[in-house]
C-alpha cells in the first residue's frame, strides 16, 4: 500500500485514499516491457483528501474532470521509466502537483480600458480594411 502524500502544511492525501495497480508498460525497456509490470496506475479518492477548503476542492474537481474514472476517482498513470518504484514516485509527484495547483487561488481579473492610442489604432485599421474591401468591389465593375 502506498504511503500518504504531504502536499502542503495541513494538506494531506492519506494512504487510504490511494489505490495502486501495476501493469505492463508501453514505455522504455525493450523486450523487458513484455515481462515486467512497471507501469503504475494510481487512483485517488478526491473526497478523502484532508485539509482542502471548499474553493480549493472545487478547483481540484475542475482540474481533474477529464482524468476521473467511473467511480469519480482521479487516475494518474506513469510509465516514464523502466523501474516500477521510480514510476510510482513519478505518479505520486503528479498527484502532489495537481493538489498543490488546486491550492493556489487564482488572481482576480482587473478590468482595464484600452489606451486612447490603441483605440485609435484599432479604428484606423478598421478604416484601412474597409477601404481595401471597397477598392476590391469597385474593380469588379469594369
Amino acid at each position: 500500500m502506498p504511503d500518504s502524500i504531504n502536499v502542503a502544511p495541513g494538506v494531506l492525501v492519506p494512504a487510504g485514499a490511494l489505490s495502486l495497480r501495476m501493469t505492463r508498460s508501453s514505455g522504455p525497456g525493450g523486450q523487458n516491457v513484455n515481462k515486467v509490470a512497471s507501469k503504475v496506475d494510481l487512483r485517488v479518492d478526491l473526497a478523502r483528501i484532508e485539509g482542502l477548503d471548499a474553493s480549493a476542492r472545487a478547483r481540484l474537481e475542475a482540474l481533474t474532470a477529464h482524468r476521473r474514472d467511473a467511480e469519480g476517482r482521479l487516475l494518474v498513470t506513469s510509465q516514464r521509466t523502466r523501474d516500477q518504484s521510480r514510476n510510482l514516485d513519478d505518479a505520486r509527484e503528479k498527484v502532489r502537483a495537481l493538489v498543490a495547483r488546486a491550492l493556489v487561488r487564482p488572481r482576480k481579473r482587473r478590468r482595464t480600458r484600452p489606451t486612447a492610442a490603441a483605440h485609435e489604432r484599432r479604428l484606423a485599421e478598421k478604416r484601412r480594411a474597409s477601404a481595401r474591401k471597397r477598392d476590391r468591389r469597385n474593380l469588379g465593375d469594369d
